[in-house]
């Protein structure tokens, strides 16, 4: 059974939405899930798991959330190569830069991104949600 952590960010309560989507997912499929908001996640915790899914909003000018998020994730980019992960957030403006760049990041660290990222405007709808599911899903194989 594969071990599986999402972790995240949510200033508004929407990326919290989505992660407990990924959960869903990754339960059905039969990975052991643990939920950690990013204050609560650091990289000596990365090797307890065989997948991590990181989910973070949209913040400024489409960048991570600077205060708690990103000084995390940047401390777990030495981790990311080889490591199955996933990314997903929600926005409220903008075309989704931040995720591209998000992406671009961990790639260039030798992450392989087990699904597409998932984005949403706003609330997550139910079409957000099921894709939310596939990818935690993706994150359990």
């Amino acid at each position: 059974m594969n071990k599986v952590a999402i972790v995240f960010w949510s200033g508004t309560g929407n990326t919290e939405s989505m992660a407990h989507a990924v959960a869903d997912g990754a339960k059905n499929a039969g990975a052991n899930v643990s939920i950690f908001t990013a204050g609560e996640f650091s990289a000596s915790m990365m090797d307890d798991f065989d997948a991590i899914a990181f989910g973070c909003p949209s913040m400024g000018a489409e960048q991570l959330e600077e205060g708690e998020f990103e000084p995390m994730f940047s401390d777990c980019e030495s981790k990311l190569s080889g490591r199955k992960i996933a990314l997903f957030g929600s926005y409220g403006w903008g075309d989704g830069e931040w995720m591209r760049s998000w992406e671009e990041t961990c790639r260039n660290a030798g992450a392989e991104l087990a699904a597409e990222s998932v984005i949403c405007m706003e609330t997550p709808d139910d079409e957000a949600e099921g894709s939310c599911r596939a990818l935690g899903a993706a994150l359990s194989c």
